[in-house]
C-alpha cells in the first residue's frame, strides 16, 4: 500500500471496512472468468475461442515450418505461423485490457457506494 491508501484506510469506519472486506478485490481467476459473464460475455467467449484456434493454427504452422524441406514452403508456413501467433497475442492483450477496465468499473462502483452512504449518513438524508 502507498501513503494515500494508508490515509484512506485510517479514515474508514468499522462499518466501511466490513463493507469493503465483503466486496473485496476478486482473485485473478475470478476476474478472468468474469469476462464470460454479463451482457458482453459472448464477446469475451468469442475472443477466447478465436485466440485458442489461432494458437492451434500457430502450432500446426510452426510444425510444418520445422518439417519443410523446400525454402518457399518454409517461408509460407513461417508467415502463417507469425500471423497466427500475432493474432493470438493480440486477443490475449485485448482480454487483459478488459480485465483492467472491469477493475476500474468495480472501483468506481465502490466510490459511488461510499458517496451514497455518506449522503445517507448526513442529517436530513439525501442532499
Amino acid at each position: 500500500m502507498n501513503e494515500t491508501d494508508d490515509l484512506i484506510h485510517r479514515a474508514l469506519t468499522e462499518e466501511d471496512r466490513a463493507l469493503l472486506a465483503r466486496h473485496g478485490e476478486p482473485g485473478y481467476i475470478r476476474q478472468a472468468l468474469g469476462l464470460f459473464r454479463g451482457p458482453e460475455g459472448w464477446v469475451g467467449m468469442l475472443a477466447y475461442v478465436t485466440a485458442l484456434v489461432a494458437f492451434a493454427g500457430f502450432a500446426y504452422a510452426f510444425w510444418q515450418l520445422w518439417m519443410a524441406t523446400d525454402a518457399v514452403a518454409a517461408v509460407r508456413w513461417g508467415v502463417v505461423a507469425l500471423l497466427a501467433f500475432q493474432y493470438s497475442a493480440m486477443m490475449k492483450s485485448v482480454m487483459g485490457t478488459r480485465v483492467e477496465a472491469n477493475r476500474v468499473l468495480r472501483e468506481l462502483k465502490r466510490v459511488e457506494l461510499r458517496v451514497a452512504l455518506a449522503q445517507d449518513a448526513r442529517p436530513g438524508g439525501v442532499a
